[in-house]
């Protein structure tokens, strides 16, 4: 019982993470109107977010397979067969979810964070490319971890 909560306690802090970004991060972005200001708010906010997002979903997925463990154990024989092509559509979102997280914040925040620390020249243009592309998988991942979290709703169901 106790896995199960922790479980959803990483699902929340995931998504709010994700959340976090979009809402607190990306959308007042472009409402700074200096560009080395903009810099510094992005690299320094994404200093915090990379670590909470792969934390939380580390987590998460650590507390899905101790969750996948007591399932199968309850089930024995029948777990194959009663929840197998529903799992294998979890584990195939999990880790898409995963692969995407990890491009998000490793591929693109982190590179960007790197950039900063070194004093590299970050044109307006490059703030504009992170930011799309931090935009565009936080949808996606959203989109994805709400499926996902749907069909485990049908596993435990």
């Amino acid at each position: 019982m106790l896995n199960s909560w922790l479980h959803l306690l990483a699902l929340a802090i995931y998504l709010g993470s994700l959340g976090g970004l979009w809402i607190l991060i990306l959308t007042p972005l472009p409402m700074i109107h200096n560009q080395n200001e903009q810099i510094e708010f992005l690299a320094r906010s994404l200093k915090v977010y990379n670590p909470l997002l792969i934390g939380a979903l580390g987590f998460l997925v650590l507390t899905g397979a101790f969750q996948i463990t007591d399932l199968k154990a309850s089930y024995r024989e029948l777990f194959a067969r009663e929840l197998g092509v529903t799992l294998s559509l979890k584990l195939i979102l999990s880790f898409v979810i995963i692969i995407l997280s990890t491009y998000q914040s490793m591929g693109v925040a982190l590179r960007f964070v790197r950039r900063w620390e070194s004093e590299d020249s970050i044109q307006f243009k490059d703030i504009q490319s992170v930011a799309n592309r931090l935009r565009g998988s936080t949808i996606i991942l959203v989109f994805l971890t709400l499926i996902t979290s749907l069909v485990g709703i049908r596993i435990l169901g």
